[in-house]
């Protein structure tokens, strides 16, 4: 791919899921894609992910700061950085949440995106996850 080619893709697929838009984002995942999210959750569609995110915000979108990109052995990984703001399960809101998002791209397609954030820093529940007891 050309250079910006591959972060111009995510950022058009971070766009489209952020306008739940998942069908025509949908389209820019490869067979087999693996979406990857804080709590070792792992889903296989957008369908899959937007069911998993629920209970933890009423809605959220990125503030796409920077993109990075590298070339791999038989991949493009980009590296999307920069902010999350939204409203909270109680509609209150929030911004300012770091993310790091890294996407492997091949043959022109998303084929895994890896989700960190600091949601759970900022006390959004983890699924899958029970905070620990504190101990007295």
């Amino acid at each position: 791919m050309a250079t910006g080619t591959a972060a111009r893709l995510v950022d058009h697929y971070l766009q489209l899921c952020e306008d739940r838009d998942l069908d025509e984002a949908a389209r820019l995942l490869a067979p087999g894609v693996r979406l990857v999210f804080p709590g070792d959750l792992v889903f296989t569609s957008l369908s899959e992910m937007v069911a998993g995110a629920g209970g933890r915000y009423l809605w959220v979108r990125k503030n796409r700061e920077r993109y990075f990109e590298g070339d791999g052995d038989d991949a493009v990984v980009v590296t999307s950085l920069g902010t999350l703001y939204g409203e909270d399960l109680a509609g209150a809101p929030f911004s300012g949440i770091r993310y790091v998002d890294v996407f492997v791209i091949r043959d022109g397609l998303i084929a895994e995106q890896h989700v960190y954030n600091d949601l759970s820093e900022a006390g959004f529940p983890l699924p899958g996850l029970t905070p620990p007891t504190p101990s007295v």
